[in-house]
């Protein structure tokens, strides 16, 4: 059995690093032909993409927006772990942004008072929308999935309505942008210089934490225990004595609280105020980057730097003559590609492994009678 447990185990390690080797392939065949349908030499392309997404400048702009992406799809992988799709994401960081940008800019405490509670709120507010499901699919039964997207317009509405000159909304340039008050510098948060290539914002370190924490607690705790059985089975968690429901809506509230975070980078490092041109559509993003990365916090993290590379350098190809519409072909066939890949060596992992333990059982049924036999 020992040998049998040994055998599963070694093809599941070759399965799992067969699984995206075969999805980059695949995505590199269809990106090529793709690129060949626009009549451009797509190694011409990748060539290009590789130099420019090399240099020292391409790299920290990946790194500043691989912090935002991980986020966005730790977020989402907390709801995908629990069998849940909070699609919601990019309401509950929006609101929190905004929520948290109008709190920095009323305060006038030291920076290291005034950033944690900016941090917090925007935790809080993520994590009080996402609860707003959470209660309505265990008090009522509804759908997180509508309620999330309804929820979207409704944290749209809000934010449109508060936003506006006269109530939180100041106009900036010209009356051209209008935005809350801005944060003092005070309330900034650290930025790495790194030289001619620019600053490496500091969040990254919260990011990995984040990081950290998720794999520590989905991965080392009875909750996080408890939360997989759930997802996995509601029937049988229910049976184990765990309360469904109530892992249901906390889950929920945790991948608000993450979400919270997810403007953070972009508010404390960079804009310093929330305005009507601020980053949208990034929670929809860490949906991709979940299915990319497994939600494994690791795998999740090659998905943000990924996103990030490949959003720095076919903007750079555009300039270079390519159709600006390839960088969402190129994502779209990474995402398929991978879910299709995986799905494919999941159970083709799940016959073999089927094979293994009938053809080791029916060794094991079949020696009492060879003994006996022998000894006849």
């Amino acid at each position: 059995m020992k040998k049998l447990t040994s055998r599963i185990d070694k093809e599941r390690l070759l399965l799992g690093i067969a699984a995206p080797l075969l999805a980059v392939v695949a995505a590199l065949v269809v990106t090529t032909l793709v690129i060949l349908a626009t009549g451009k030499n797509p190694f011409d392309a990748f060539s290009d993409m590789v130099t420019y997404g090399s240099a020292s400048d391409s790299q920290v702009y990946i790194l500043n927006k691989a912090t935002t992406y991980y986020l966005a799809g730790v977020a989402v992988a907390i709801g995908f772990r629990m069998n849940l799709f909070n699609i919601g994401v990019d309401g509950q960081y929006r609101l929190a942004a905004f929520v948290a940008a109008v709190l920095g800019g009323a305060l006038s405490a030291p920076g290291w008072i005034a950033v944690p509670l900016i941090i917090l709120c925007a935790m809080a507010t993520g994590a009080l929308w996402a609860a707003v499901a959470g209660v309505l699919k265990v008090t009522r039964g509804v759908s997180e999935v509508i309620a999330t997207i309804m929820l979207n317009s409704i944290a749209t509405a809000i934010i449109a309505y508060l936003l506006q000159p006269g109530k939180l909304g100041e106009l900036q340039q010209g009356g051209t942008l209008v935005s809350t008050k801005p944060l003092p510098t005070s309330s900034y948060f650290f930025t790495i210089d790194a030289g001619p290539a620019g600053e490496l914002w500091g969040f990254i370190v919260v990011a990995v934490i984040v990081g950290v924490a998720y794999w520590f607690l989905l991965g080392r705790t009875r909750f996080g225990f408890d939360l997989r059985t759930v997802g996995q089975s509601e029937s049988a968690a229910a049976a184990s004595g765990v309360s469904v429901k109530k892992m249901i809506a906390t889950s929920m509230v945790i991948s608000g609280a993450v979400a919270g975070l997810i403007g953070m980078p972009t508010l404390l490092n960079d804009s310093h105020q929330f305005s009507n041109d601020f980053p949208a559509g990034i929670g929809f993003t860490g949906i991709a980057i979940a299915l990319l990365g497994r939600n494994h916090p690791i795998g999740i993290a090659l998905g943000a730097l990924l996103w990030g590379f490949l959003e720095r350098t076919t903007n750079h190809l555009e300039f270079q003559g390519y159709d600006k519409e390839i960088l969402g072909v190129i994502q779209g066939v990474i995402v398929l590609c991978v879910v299709i890949a995986y799905e494919v060596v999941r159970r083709y992992g799940l016959k073999r492994q089927q094979q293994r333990v009938g053809a080791e059982l029916a060794a094991q049924a079949l020696a009492p009678q060879t003994k006996q036999e022998v000894a006849g």
